[in-house]
């Protein structure tokens, strides 16, 4: 006896060296660095309440819509829209991206990593983004002939990618549908008087929760021509996204569905370098919620129709405040025929451009007239279900701000409407939003009340 206490005396006194904590609840420690950093071109919009649609108008019928209260946490929001040059450099990933992938599949070893560092295979192989592509090398040429057009839909002789080839392929977790199938299995147990919830077969099989993607990221640049007949925009279709005299303009053509495929990529660029330098991982960028854009519209002025507060659309000097439509044909009254450079108007309280004009805007939410009653006050996000009687419902998504070929009704902070997620126009881009991690700015690990 004498002999066991002896051992378990033994293993307290290691243990104790071996630990700081003194047996109290400290947590774990050594856990990945993180404190409030301040993302490149993003401002903090703080959380808060608002009157979520206050004086709008049915632009049909005249009637006001109800407004209501609705919160929103804490995001970082661009505070511009994408641009042209912003949105390239995704393009250019891809293309980067591809080509690696190419050279890899033909003998060059240098493109793929196909083991660990533990020497088990990696299957697929992932791309070293390392490794420098030799582009006029002759080898090089040869392994990506397949990447460029065809010679015989070459322009002039002209060795250019073929669009078509950008695909970008991603995965995505339904978060929604995980909690659907949930709720749907919940029962009551008439013996028991309790609820209790059987697992869903399609949380044992989380693979079907997991959605795979596959988008075309070039912009339809000839959606200048398509979305006015009759009309001279090829000069925009040759030049608007490839030249650089238009680097610093919003980008168009960019269709809801690649919207979203261009917040996971920017997602995965950026978590990927704080995964390098052992910083914890931040929010996905998104889409903002319908919510999310009209709060930080405002600029936390309540109950006015523009992001300036006001009910004019010119300033004092009889300047105008936006680039939209002032009078029917009269496009360049406000100093601008189609899109403008982003910034070329004076921000909101909040330090956000053009949230009116220029180009609307795509949300994450599905449209639906009655949003404002149906959605939750909590953090409201309106995702619609399709059914086979109305499958084209859940594709209409919310467009908001108005653009440069909108009078200005549709300008306002308030008005609401919707394009299907698969159509690109010259007159909508976007820009994300990321929800920050924690209350607001500054109130992090470091600055908690709580913290021994």
């Amino acid at each position: 006896m004498k002999k066991l206490l002896f051992l378990l005396a033994g293993v307290v006194v290691l243990w104790s060296c071996g630990s700081s904590d003194k047996g109290e609840l400290v947590g774990v420690q050594d856990r990945p660095y993180f404190e409030d950093i301040d993302l490149k071109g993003m401002v903090m919009i703080n959380q808060g309440n608002f009157s979520m649609g206050s004086g709008a108008l049915n632009a049909t019928y005249g009637n006001p819509q109800q407004p209501r209260t609705m919160q929103v946490g804490s995001y970082f929001m661009d505070e511009t829209e994408i641009t042209n040059n912003e949105y390239r450099q995704f393009v250019n990933w891809v293309i980067d991206s591809i080509a690696r992938r190419m050279l890899g599949e033909n003998g060059m070893d240098n493109f793929l990593i196909e083991e660990d560092e533990y020497g088990e295979p990696i299957d697929p192989p992932i791309l070293n983004k390392k490794e420098k592509i030799k582009w006029n090398n002759q080898e090089t040429r040869e392994a990506l002939e397949d990447l460029y057009l065809a010679e015989k839909d070459r322009f002039y002789r002209r060795r250019t990618i073929d669009p078509a080839k950008l695909n970008y392929e991603y995965y995505w977790i339904d978060y929604q549908e995980a909690a659907r199938k949930e709720a749907a299995t919940t029962v009551k147990d008439e013996h028991k008087g309790t609820m209790f919830a059987n697992r869903p077969k399609g949380l044992n099989n989380r693979s079907s929760l997991i959605k795979r993607e596959v988008v075309n990221v070039y912009p339809d640049t000839l959606c200048w021509v398509h979305d006015y007949t009759y009309s001279m925009n090829e000069d925009f279709t040759r030049q608007y996204f490839t030249s650089p005299a238009y680097d610093n303009y919003p980008v168009v053509g960019v269709s809801w569905v690649q919207a979203k495929a261009f917040c996971v990529w920017r997602s995965n660029y950026l978590n990927q370098y704080l995964e390098s330098i052992d910083y914890t991982q931040m929010n996905d960028f998104r889409l903002p919620t319908e919510a999310e854009w009209e709060f930080a519209a405002r600029g936390g002025i309540s109950e006015m129709s523009y992001p300036w507060g006001g009910p004019y659309v010119r300033n004092p000097n009889g300047c105008f405040l936006a680039n939209y439509e002032p009078l029917k044909g009269a496009y360049d009254d406000d100093g601008g025929v189609k899109t403008l450079m982003v910034g070329h108007y004076a921000p909101n309280d909040y330090g956000l451009y053009d949230m009116a004009g220029n180009v609307s805007e795509w949300c994450i939410d599905t449209y639906d007239e009655s949003t404002y009653t149906i959605a939750n006050a909590l953090s409201p996000y309106y995702n619609y279900n399709a059914t086979d009687d109305d499958p084209a419902a859940m594709k209409r998504k919310v467009i908001r701000g108005g653009s440069w070929k909108d009078q200005k009704y549709f300008i306002q902070v308030q008005t609401r409407t919707y394009e299907f997620q698969d159509t690109s126009k010259s007159y909508i881009g976007f820009r994300c939003v990321q929800p920050y991690l924690g209350r607001v700015k500054g109130d992090n690990l470091k600055t908690a009340t709580n913290v021994r």
